[in-house]
């Protein structure tokens, strides 16, 4: 299990001179919409690692997950200098932004600050997520970052110096082909760092069904009750124990363990 201290401030991990010599490109984009403040406190915390452009949904689109628009076009709007919004999900706010908004294509894409973990298997609803899996698809480094959900105000200012900081190294060193990182920033001041695994959960869905004035039945999808399965090296651990968890993804959903199993059934199985 690696872990690494978390300083006071970022660190700079190569000297202003170099990084003024050669201005990287950001993407920036979310599932929370282009007015949350989690984005704008990202944003603000890149930009002292080259020129940053925000690309994000006109309205909130969390757990849309890698949705792409096909059936309806699409409308861009510039809200501020390098500020879009998109009337869309965070799949197709990367995409416009590299074809349309911006002058090539972006050096690392980090999407965030989520509010609320994006944890194990919830991987697979989180529109943040997806935006990283998107730029990861496209050969590009790519981050996602959450904090955990609050009832209080919001604080980001750990989530974006740690998102700062994960993407100064990506700038630096890179990731291997088709890999992408997800952060997700306990509350607090965090401990450090620690490269995680994805935590397995029993999540039972509750919906709640209601009745309209008419008489109709309607219903909400709740999020219901987790029990995490016990790891060490999990992605809930580290967050719980108040570290930021940083977790190597990729698109490839193959079990390769499970490849012999496949073949052993296919051998078995009869030709009608």
């Amino acid at each position: 299990m690696e872990v690494t201290p978390f300083p006071s401030r970022p660190a700079i991990l190569v000297s202003p001179a170099v990084l003024s010599s050669a201005m990287k490109q950001i993407l920036v984009t979310n599932d929370d919409g282009v007015r949350s403040d989690g984005i704008h406190a990202l944003a603000r915390a890149l930009a002292r690692l080259g020129d940053v452009f925000v690309v994000a949904p006109h309205l909130e689109a969390s757990a849309i997950g890698h949705a792409l628009t096909l059936r309806r076009p699409l409308r861009v709007e510039q809200l501020d200098a390098r500020v879009y919004e998109v009337d869309g999900t965070p799949t197709d706010c990367v995409n416009i932004a590299i074809a349309k908004i911006l002058d090539g294509r972006p050096d690392v894409i980090v999407s965030g600050i989520n509010k609320g973990y994006n944890l194990g298997d919830d991987v697979t609803y989180s529109g943040t997520v997806a935006g990283a899996l998107e730029g990861a698809l496209l050969g590009i480094p790519s981050v996602a970052v959450s904090l955990e959900r609050s009832l209080d105000v919001y604080n980001f200012e750990h989530a974006a110096a740690a998102a700062a900081q994960v993407a100064e190294a990506v700038l630096i060193r890179g990731l291997p082909p088709r890999t992408f990182l997800n952060l997700n920033v306990p509350p607090g001041r965090p401990k450090g760092f620690r490269t995680t695994v994805q935590a397995h959960r029993n999540h039972v869905t509750v919906v709640d069904e209601r009745v309209d004035p008419r008489g109709r039945a309607y219903y909400w999808i709740e999020e219901g009750q987790n029990n995490w399965t016990p790891h060490d090296r999990s992605d809930y651990q580290a967050v719980k124990e108040g570290y930021v968890s940083i977790t190597p993804l990729q698109p490839d959903l193959t079990d390769h363990a499970a490849l012999s199993v496949i073949d052993e059934l296919s051998v078995a199985a009869k030709v009608e």
